[in-house]
């Protein structure tokens, strides 16, 4: 039974649940919480009471937390929290019982329905029967599924970090930002970036592997080290985001670039993890910056994430404008233009270049979904796909993995139905 004090608490915070929650002694405590309240624990209390803490996820001036490793900080944390006595003492304030009770409401009552995998910037490959989702995560993290829908989560590419890392970037924390995965020549290339949070000091690398299976023999990761790297007042763009398309004549192009100057496209040798010589660059989407703004500042243009796509006669050119990772706050949409060359220019629905501040609307997001965006698109089986993250009001802001189809307009637009942001739920399991 439980006190008539804790029932009340439970009653103020307007949830028809009880906890057992009078012992002292934290395993008895936790003993009576579905894993699930658990887990939202683990996610949320941190970051509403402690703020930073180790196992964080990116973005560009604001880091949340991400539900997929939690660390044993954060368990600490929890611990600490029932050892404190939130939940107990009664010289704590009724509102905060509210509010961290409210918390253990929340994971109780979601704990019957299955945990969608949470993720930002999904880049996905195809080998046999299995798909293969990379994200931005310690080490780059990944997963495998038969469906597209059931997942399950397979560990991390990176065991530690590149050896380089913190060469270039002082203050990298152990997240790998953005990968892009192609099949090339009989192998997997799985591009990345590392960098410090609203600083272009940033790298692009390159890991390569004969298979994505991690129970193949032929697992193994070999990192061929540094593309392209930014260098803080030299470069007026940022080397993350990368994406691999491969022209009409088969040579391999490279686009990249975050807030600044814009998207950078630029062309590789043939070995693939190399600029090609003499080198040919060109920019290929931006939005409005001030001339007179520092020059090591982000600035406000806010475009990322460009990932080109072929279909038919033309290069699609999707890119993210607005801001990630900031839940309720969160204005990523999906942006789009096309060209018939590679090299661009990429024009949007109303023929204005998106080298000059041009772009046409695929997604944004909604009462539901605060923010949609870092998508990738492939074609797997004769359908195109696109493939995102989007925020979820009713979890708290928390990144979603989302996959639609595309649909295509009378005049070759790529097309996704808004209902997908409710209809996709991706299931994770053990």
């Amino acid at each position: 039974m439980c006190s008539t004090h804790t029932m009340a608490v439970f009653k103020e915070a307007g949830a028809n649940a009880c906890f057992c929650l009078l012992s002292r002694r934290v395993s008895k405590i936790t003993a009576a919480m579905p894993s699930r309240a658990m887990d939202c624990l683990r996610r949320l209390v941190p970051f509403r009471y402690f703020g930073r803490t180790d196992n964080m996820e990116r973005s560009d001036k604001k880091m949340t937390p991400q539900i997929h490793s939690f660390s044993a900080y954060q368990d600490r944390i929890v611990m600490s929290l029932v050892e404190k006595q939130f939940f107990l003492n009664r010289t704590v304030s009724k509102s905060k019982y509210v509010s961290v009770l409210g918390l253990l409401i929340a994971g109780s009552l979601f704990a019957n329905q299955p945990e969608q995998v949470s993720i930002h910037d999904p880049a996905m490959a195809k080998e046999g029967d299995t798909y293969y989702l990379f994200s931005t995560g310690p080490g780059v993290t990944f997963y495998s599924s038969k469906d597209m829908e059931t997942w399950k989560l397979r560990g991390r590419v990176f065991p530690g970090e590149p050896s380089w890392a913190r060469r270039v970037a002082s203050d990298f924390n152990g997240h790998i930002w953005g990968p892009d995965i192609v099949h090339h020549d009989g192998k997997f290339y799985l591009y990345y970036a590392v960098s410090a949070f609203g600083k272009n000091t940033s790298a692009i690398g390159v890991t390569v592997n004969k298979t994505l299976n991690p129970d193949s023999p032929d697992y193994k990761w070999e990192d061929r080290g540094i593309v392209l790297k930014s260098v803080p007042k030299r470069d007026l763009w940022n080397a993350i985001d990368p994406n691999i398309i491969v022209d009409e004549n088969g040579a391999p192009w490279m686009s990249f670039g975050s807030f600044w100057s814009g998207i950078k496209l630029v062309k590789l040798d043939s070995s693939w993890t190399a600029l090609a010589e003499p080198q040919e660059w060109f920019s290929i989407a931006k939005r409005e910056r001030s001339v007179l703004i520092d020059d090591r500042e982000p600035g406000p243009a806010e475009i990322e994430a460009p990932f080109i796509f072929k279909k038919g006669d033309y290069y699609y050119l999707f890119v993210s404008w607005g801001l990630c990772c900031r839940g309720k706050d969160s204005t990523y949409r999906i942006m789009v233009g096309r060209s018939k060359d590679v090299k661009g220019p990429y024009l949007d629905k109303d023929g204005r270049s998106m080298a000059e501040g041009g772009g046409s609307l695929v997604l944004a997001g909604n009462n539901k979904w605060y923010g949609v965006g870092s998508n990738s698109a492939y074609t797997f089986d004769g359908k195109g796909y696109l493939v995102f993250h989007a925020y979820e009001a009713a979890d708290n802001g928390l990144q979603k993995l989302k996959i639609a189809e595309i649909k295509w307009d009378a005049m070759q637009w790529p097309v996704i139905d808004e209902k997908v942001l409710d209809e996709y739920k991706s299931v994770l399991v053990e």
